[in-house]
């Protein structure tokens, strides 16, 4: 029998129909492989029981002929979305311990298709960071390594926990969020796809909040089809989130007929940066050609805002992290600090807070109150909202001309955990992902290739707004023509 773990949900889907297993025997062999794995650090949850028990709910579906295309699908769920009466700490000893009384939408969405659910992945505190170092689990480490090297390498972030469980086959598809590149970055940099929907596409409700007008949940799949699959079942209109957009969900994966004869693919001018690895303009230009080879047109064009996005990113994060962590005071869940004689309110919230988040989540707490404050509101905040509004703006006056954008994912392949100690050097992983959430696009990060040393590398698909079919079958059709199959050796 082939390998259950390495199959894509579209394979897994057939066979489970076929009856050439069962849901029982295919989540039975990933909960082996998530038993295997703990030097991953990848789960801060396991449910095993719980997937067992699924498992036999999507087999009697599949034996009454009720299933959907997710039903036997085991899936892992990052830290950042509530699972009723799971631990869901959104990856934060200020949320010690909290077992949320309800579900989140997307996961609601994924248990009705007979999802299987496998545990709760690790991730950056609160979401914020790009190397998954800042969780309260300690670093999640990549399944890849460089040629000859043993050095642990970053599985990206913050969604490392679910981009490390997937390329280890220990989950068949995760879910993450991506707020600046947090789905994007990972996948690239894991060798998987990762999707990032259009801001709205997806519900919100249920997710820990991190930066609520850019936060976006999406999914991690082996495929470009995995992932319409995915996004069928994860995007719904919501009542209980107003920011959800009442339009309907389009059948995905019937998008992807692989034809972009015609298409106008846009090559930005200013992502060609300083200090980006000479393989990673390869892959980019290898890419462009790919796509004009079959019958799509490559345009040059300009989005003159860009190099202003990363800092007036770095000022509306932390300025709506400032306002959504306000939450978190040690009352009514989580965390409360042992107090002394004589403290008060006052001592509860300091104490429980200073304890309770880590160094990056202060950091960027503190930046956002800075920049809410009354004498400089206008001098950053507003300015950075300008900003935002004029990169919004050059995506609109090209896609007048384009239908899709191509670039890189990443500016580098992974790199060591503890090799990038200078927090503005971590930003600048997301130099090439942060405009796409300032202007609340959909964005996909495709496998291209391994660089000379081994390590995956990425490029990006930027599409309009709810325009995740177009995109989806752009990035099948550069996905079939990049042909990438390499998988990291097992070590761990």
């Amino acid at each position: 029998m082939t390998d259950l773990t390495s199959l894509t949900i579209a394979d897994a889907r057939y066979k489970l129909r076929a009856k050439e297993f069962s849901a029982v025997e295919l989540a039975e062999a990933f909960v082996g492989n998530v038993a295997e794995g703990d030097a991953l650090n990848a789960w801060c949850e396991k449910t095993p029981d719980l997937a067992r028990e699924q498992a036999q709910a999507a087999d009697a579906r599949l034996a009454a002929g009720d299933a959907p295309s997710l039903c036997g699908i085991p899936l892992g769920i990052k830290d950042l979305f509530c699972t009723n009466g799971i631990r869901s700490q959104a990856g934060s000893n200020i949320l010690e311990d909290f077992r949320p009384p309800y579900e989140s939408t997307v996961t609601a969405n994924l248990w009705a298709d007979g999802a299987v659910m496998l545990g709760k992945l690790s991730m950056d505190e609160f979401a914020m960071g790009s190397s998954n170092e800042t969780a309260c689990y300690g670093p999640v480490v990549n399944p890849w390594r460089r040629e000859g090297d043993e050095t642990k390498l970053t599985p990206g972030g913050s969604s490392g926990g679910s981009s490390a469980a997937l390329a280890a086959n220990m989950a068949m598809a995760t879910t993450g969020t991506d707020t600046g590149g947090s789905i994007r970055q990972p996948a690239a940099f894991t060798g998987t796809v990762g999707l990032k929907p259009t801001w709205g596409r997806v519900s919100r409700w249920g997710i820990v909040a991190f930066a609520s007008s850019l936060d976006q949940a999406g999914p991690f799949t082996r495929t470009v089809r995995d992932a319409a699959i995915m996004l069928q079942s994860m995007a719904s209109v919501d009542e209980k989130d107003s920011t959800s957009a009442d339009i309907p969900v389009p059948d995905y994966e019937a998008a992807l007929t692989g034809d972009v004869k015609g298409k106008r693919i846009g090559i930005p001018k200013e992502y060609t940066v300083d200090g980006m690895s000479a393989e990673i303009t390869k892959f980019w230009e290898e890419g462009a050609e790919h796509l004009r080879a079959q019958g799509a047109e490559i345009v040059e064009i300009s989005l003159p805002h860009t190099k202003y996005a990363l800092p007036a990113y770095y000022i509306v994060s932390p300025a709506e992290c400032s306002s959504n962590l306000a939450r978190y005071d040690g009352v009514r869940y989580g965390k409360r600090a042992r107090l002394s004689q004589g403290d008060g309110i006052t001592e509860l919230y300091e104490k429980t807070r200073a304890e309770g988040f880590g160094d990056e989540v202060k950091r960027r707490i503190m930046i956002g109150t800075y920049v809410l404050s009354a004498g400089y509101y206008d001098a950053y905040y507003t300015r950075a909202q300008k900003v935002r509004r004029l990169i919004n703006r050059d995506f609109e006056q090209a896609f007048e001309k384009v239908d899709a954008i191509l670039t890189p994912t990443t500016p580098s392949p992974a790199f060591g955990l503890g090799e990038k100690s200078d927090p503005l050097e971590m930003y600048l992983q997301d130099i090439f992902t942060v405009t796409v959430n300032m202007a609340g696009l959909p964005g996909i990060s495709v496998p291209a290739g391994l660089s000379s040393d081994g390590l995956p590398l990425g490029l990006q698909l930027i599409g309009k707004a709810f325009g995740e079919e177009d995109l989806l079958n752009t990035a099948y059709a550069l996905e079939s023509a990049l042909d990438f199959t390499a998988k990291p050796e097992k070590w761990w």
